[in-house]
């Protein structure tokens, strides 16, 4: 599987401040690449340099091929990108936004009905297509900025927090489109997200902070890498309890809006005897399985709900 993207060195200034810093990372062609970091990490500042709305200060980037530079028209043609704020014009139809757009992005004039009617079928909104954009409903109007960024056949289709402020059922059913497009259209999908149950369907993730790329792997490998199961104890003194992890079980613990968490290999072993032998009456205990979450805290100190959008 060939590399749809390839960053060297990425930087990008502005006078005193480093928002990028030297990044490296490639994304394969076909998968779907997750970028997570808090807000200022530098994040939209790279795909901004990826999709050419901003030059790098340094560095190179190649989408499908082309430098982002110096072939700023051909990379433009191979991305679709989907902003987390709608764009869409509200006082017009489905069909008309999608011609509209269409003809901003050179789909000749004798496909366009075909690949309007291709988009809306994908979609699920073909009887929709001669209502106007303002009745639809959010997941409705996000369906139909997915099929805008599709019409001209991107290689690579970029989503800027594609579900943020939809209810649940809405985001589940925004996802099921998108998995269907790498399915069936082998589109590689670039995905900023703060949903952690989302970034479980990347199959890589790369995360930033301060302008760095701090760690990039699978969901599995991150969250093995954290180390063994995850242990949350409130106690009747939790300084006192802090102090014992430490000094008797060897424990690195961390306190959170007063939840101690702390990590342990086979927890469910670990939890009989840890109950019973603690010398610190213990309030509540929960045992679990590491999340991204936790990669995430463990790598940046917070947690990443702390800088949801």
């Amino acid at each position: 599987m060939k590399n749809i993207i390839e960053v060297k060195n990425l930087k990008k200034e502005y006078r005193n401040f480093k928002a990028v810093k030297g990044v490296n990372f490639s994304v394969k062609e076909g998968e779907i690449f997750g970028f997570l970091g808090p807000n200022g990490a530098g994040k939209s500042t790279t795909i901004n340099m990826l999709s050419t709305i901003k030059n790098p200060t340094s560095g190179t980037a190649y989408l499908n091929g082309y430098d982002v530079v110096k072939d700023r028209k051909k990379v433009r043609e191979s991305i679709g990108i989907i902003f987390q704020e709608n764009t869409l014009d509200g006082k017009l139809t489905a069909y008309e936004n999608l011609l509209i757009h269409s003809k901003l992005y050179g789909v000749e004039k004798s496909i366009r009905e075909e690949r309007i009617s291709e988009v809306l079928k994908m979609v699920e909104l073909e009887d929709k297509r001669d209502n106007i954009v303002s009745t639809f409903s959010g997941g409705m109007k996000r369906r139909l900025e997915i099929a805008r960024g599709l019409l001209h056949h991107p290689k690579v289709l970029f989503l800027d927090e594609p579900t943020v402020g939809l209810d649940p059922q809405t985001r589940e059913h925004i996802w099921e489109y998108i998995l269907k497009l790498k399915e069936e259209a082998g589109i590689t999908i670039f995905l900023t997200t703060h949903y952690m149950d989302e970034a479980e369907f990347c199959d890589r993730i790369a995360i930033m902070d301060h302008g760095e790329l701090i760690a990039l792997d699978t969901p599995d490998s991150l969250k093995n890498a954290v180390g063994g199961d995850i242990m949350n104890i409130s106690t009747s003194n939790n300084k006192k309890a802090i102090n014992l992890l430490k000094s008797k079980y060897g424990k690195e613990p961390k306190e959170n809006e007063n939840i101690i968490s702390f990590n342990v290999e086979k927890g469910n072993e670990f939890l009989i005897d840890f109950i019973k032998d603690f010398e610190v009456p213990i309030t509540s205990v929960n045992l679990r399985r590491p999340t991204l979450n936790d990669v995430f805290l463990g790598l940046t100190g917070r947690e990443i709900r702390d800088e949801a959008v």
